[in-house]
Parts: structure tokens; sequence; C-alpha cells
């Protein structure tokens, strides 16, 4: 006897977590020095050795929840902005946000605008890098207050990110070498060498943006059936299409200002968790888009890890294999369907 579309829905949505669980303690105990199962638990309440407790506590733990944080935050933003501009190959860098963070991360990388001209500390980088893209959320934010047409917008959005990354070509272009190999590595995306100072603004940050984008679950439903539908409901279209933007850039710049652009989890994750479930329901298509986006981060930063350890690869690298099959069937599928 078939389950209820409801119960299957919510078995999924356990399903999801407990694979999310099994790649973050794989991610936690796999590496250059393998930690038993039977020491985690100790290590976690610091009874274990040494070695696996700078290990876990210093390197890996904060890694393994940055990816999982990260990888919720890029889906959901994905998701939100698929429905805002009812394009199923839109993602959260579609709006220039990852393009505005790039170009300051490259001013200072290339350009040695720091004191005492050496190399970008990581905490200046992160926070040149968020406000790069806080800069661009604030633009777009200001543009989707006034224009009525969201494709205006999305052209809007195209064009901020083309003068930014030509921004970025000209800096390139003028760049040392040395200072190039640094910024190239920035800019494929990585979740390693996350601190628990970075870990923490990426989690309370993405915790208040998330939060947001689920207490949107019943004006995106209505939105899901036309604006005019939406708005003989009772939704205020203009404050909806800036809190849109607004959460769905945010979760985008947090984990651009500390990793780097990460590419394909905001296109892949909605879309498996869509299929997954059956439904366009957001009360349960969020959770579930969370759910899957921090499980493909965190299963595709372990393989970036290990697959040629001790040489590690951009996770960018890893989610691209991943992803772009799914857009080239998401494409054609939608030139068959037109």
């Amino acid at each position: 006897m078939a389950l209820p579309r409801r119960a299957r829905s919510l078995l999924l949505l356990l399903l999801f977590g407990g694979l999310l669980f099994f790649f973050f303690v794989l991610s936690v105990v796999l590496g250059s020095v393998k930690i038993p199962p039977e020491e985690l638990w100790e290590t976690l309440f610091h009874q274990g050795g040494q070695v696996y407790q700078k290990v876990v506590w210093e390197i890996r733990l904060p890694r393994a929840l940055a990816a999982a944080f990260g990888g919720a935050a890029l889906a959901t933003a994905g998701l939100l902005l698929q429905i805002f501009f009812r394009n199923p190959i839109v993602d959260p860098y579609v709006l220039g946000v990852s393009s505005g963070a790039t170009l300051v991360v490259a001013l200072l990388m290339l350009t040695g605008l720091v004191l005492g001209g050496g190399p970008v500390p990581p905490y200046i980088l992160s926070a040149a890098a968020l406000a790069g893209a806080a800069a661009v959320v604030g633009l777009i934010v200001a543009v989707a207050n006034r224009v009525k047409n969201v494709v205006t917008l999305l052209v809007i959005g195209l064009m901020v990110g083309y003068l930014c990354s030509a921004g970025t070509s000209i800096l390139i272009a003028f760049a040392e070498k040395e200072k190039l190999h640094g910024f190239v590595l920035w800019t494929l995306g990585s979740f390693s060498g996350f601190c628990w100072d970075e870990t923490l603004v990426l989690g309370v940050g993405g915790a208040i943006f998330l939060g947001g984008a689920y207490f949107l679950c019943k004006p995106l439903n209505a939105l899901l059936l036309g604006e005019d539908y939406a708005q003989s409901m009772g939704v205020k279209i203009k404050m909806l299409r800036v809190l849109i933007v607004l959460f769905s850039s945010g979760l985008a710049a947090l984990v651009t200002a500390f990793a780097g652009p990460v590419a394909f989890i905001g296109l892949a994750g909605p879309h498996l968790a869509r299929l997954a479930l059956g439904t366009s329901d957001n009360r349960l298509l969020i959770p579930a888009t969370m759910l899957v986006g921090g499980l493909i981060a965190t299963a595709c930063d372990l393989v970036a890890r290990l697959a040629f350890s001790p040489v590690e690869l951009p996770v960018s690298a890893v989610t691209a294999v991943f992803g772009a099959p799914l857009v080239i069937s998401l494409l054609l599928r939608r030139g068959t369907s037109l």
C-alpha cells in the first residue's frame, strides 16, 4: 500500500538528514590522519589523544560544519531565485553577487592594497569579499524595489556581474604572476582553512536568512500561481520581491565571502529536492533543499579532499562534475517540452 504523500515526504526528509549526518561523520574521521570511529566520541569530549583533538577541533569539524551550512545556504538561495524568476536554470550568482565579491578580492590580492604590502590576512580577505558582495546586494535590492518586471531585474543583475567581471579581468591583466596563483585558487572555491570564528559567522548569518526564507513559504506558494493570484490572496508583491532578493543574495554573499565562489550547488540542490519529493509545496521543499544542499556540499568537499590526496581539488571542480550533467539534462528536457 502506497504511503500518503506527506508521510513519504517526511521519510525522505529523514533520509536526507541521515545521509547528511553520515557524510558529516565521514568528513570528520577520514583524511591523512584517520580517526577510528570508536575514538571520535571521546575526541569530541576532549578525552582522546592530543593529535586527534587538534585534527578534529581545529581543522575538520569547522570545515565540515562550514560545508554543511554553505551547501544549505546556496541551495536555498537557488530555490528562491528559481521561484522568483520562474526559471529552472537560475543559480544564486546570477545577480552578480559572486562577481562583486571577486572584484574586491582581486583589488586586494592583485594590487597589494593592504598595510605593509605583504600577503592578505584571511580575515581581511573574507571581510573584503563580504563587502563586495554586500554592495551588489544593496544595489540589486534597491533596483528590485523600483522595477516591476523580473526579467528586467535579471538583466540588470547580469550586467552588474559583467561589469564586475570586466574590472577583475583588467586587474588580472596588470597583475604580477606571483599574485595570480593565490587569486585563481580563491576563485575556484574551497571550504578548507575555516576557523571557528568564520564558521560561527556563516552559521549564525545563514540561520537568520534561512529562517527568513522558510517564513516566506506561504507567499512563495501563492507566487507559484502567478503574481495576480498572489496579490488577490493578500501578498504584498513588492515587499516579497525585495525579501526574496535580499535573502537569496545574502546567503550567496556569506558563502562567497568565506569559501569563494562555489558552483552548481544552488542549481542542482533545488532540482534534486523537487524531483525526490515530487511537490512544489515550499513548506516541505525548503527544508528538503537545505538538507540536499548540505549533503551535496559535504560529500563533494570530502571527495575533493580524498580523491587525489595529498593534493586537494577545488570543491567547485567536484560540484561541476556533479552539476554539469544535471544542467545539460535540464536544458534538454526544457527544450523538448517547448
